[in-house]
């Protein structure tokens, strides 16, 4: 199974850091998937959720506001301005994830359109881990 290093950047620190199978990102243009050994690239990505296919096949998904990327064959690198991981060991820690996702959906929701979209993927990677 090929695998690729992925790390989710923040001003406050790293969300992400590990190998994965796969992830999807909100391009510009639209959601793109990376796989490994992909095309060299790097873009600008809107307010949206990246959903992280890791080793283990389990999902994980990142709420951003706005970033960029820059992929290689065998390494991703976000750069986003805030986001929120969507993950916990218990339903308190997925609750709180929740809220923090709300907060940075409402600071973006006059900037994007989408927002609906993005809430109810939100809503989605919430009921996959309870």
């Amino acid at each position: 199974m090929d695998k690729l290093k992925l790390e989710i950047l923040t001003p406050n620190g790293e969300i992400f850091n590990d190998e994965v199978i796969s992830v999807v990102l909100p391009g510009k243009e639209g959601e793109f998937g990376v796989l490994a050994h992909h095309a060299c690239l790097a873009t600008l990505l809107e307010a949206g959720v990246i959903d992280i296919e890791k080793i283990d096949k389990t999902i994980e998904s990142v709420l951003i506001n706005w970033g960029m990327v820059q992929v290689d064959e065998n390494k991703i690198i976000v750069l986003v301005e805030g986001a929120v991981a969507i993950r916990g060991e218990s339903e308190s820690a997925i609750a709180g994830a929740l809220e923090e996702a709300k907060e940075l959906i409402s600071d973006i929701a006059d900037a994007n359109p989408a927002i609906a979209i993005v809430s109810s993927k939100i809503e989605l990677a919430a009921q996959r881990l309870l």
